[in-house]
């Protein structure tokens, strides 16, 4: 059906459009973020009397370079899945093993996305540099609404796709 081709298109724009909006945020209001970064890798509001204290990074050169990989993992989401989507819409009524071998670039963006938001911030920031415990840093819950959108556009996006029936 087209109409579920067309809705693999735009959820993987949408999320394209999120990954933009955010990486373009980073990059024009940079300092508000930034402050995120530092405190998550410096540690400063994890619980006190926490053990785990010693993870962490209080280098400024260390921050910018975390924050700076994020934002390009930001802007790489961003181009994959909009080349993705571009991909998919230009094979729209196309058959079904070509509709499938454009979904490429998508399933790549999508899945960068995953590895950003589940690896970067909820497995590193969360669990190694204690972001849970921190009332005013907490990141995670934020970073698992994006990866469970992320998760199901991409749980979407690689369900096979049937030929489109011709119009009689």
């Amino acid at each position: 059906m087209i109409v579920i081709r067309a809705a693999k298109i735009v959820t993987v724009a949408a999320i394209a459009l999120f990954a933009s909006l955010v990486a373009f945020g980073n990059v024009t209001d940079y300092g508000t973020n930034f402050v995120f970064v530092l405190h998550v890798l410096s540690m400063d509001t994890i619980f006190p009397g926490s053990h785990i204290g010693y993870r962490a990074v209080t280098s400024p050169a260390l921050h910018h370079l975390a924050y700076a990989l994020i934002i390009a993992a930001e802007a790489l989401i961003a181009i994959l899945c909009w080349i993705g989507a571009f991909a998919l819409l230009g094979a729209l009524r196309a058959g079904a093993a070509e509709f499938q071998r454009a979904k490429t670039f998508a399933v790549l963006g999508l899945t960068l996305g995953f590895l950003l938001w589940q690896v970067g911030f909820m497995s590193v920031g969360g669990e190694w540099f204690g972001m849970w415990q921190s009332a005013q840093w907490n990141g995670v819950p934020g970073a698992f609404r994006f990866v469970m959108v992320i998760l199901a556009v991409l749980i979407f996006v690689v369900l096979r796709d049937e030929d489109i029936a011709p119009r009689p």
